[in-house]
């Protein structure tokens, strides 16, 4: 692994995402929302600020 902290990154993007999933079946639509903001928030931030071009 070259770059830890964008691995990480991608990683917990992966865990919110599938926490929003959760939340949606379970009917908890203002829980799935965040989570899916908080995704898309760190997969910016990711590419944005952790990976090398």
């Amino acid at each position: 692994m070259r770059n830890l902290s964008a691995t990480a990154a991608a990683l917990l993007a992966v865990l919110l995402f599938g926490a929003a999933l959760l939340g949606m079946t379970a009917g908890s639509f203002r829980a799935a929302g965040f989570s899916f903001l908080c995704a898309s928030l760190t997969i910016y931030l990711r590419e944005t600020y952790l990976l090398d071009d």
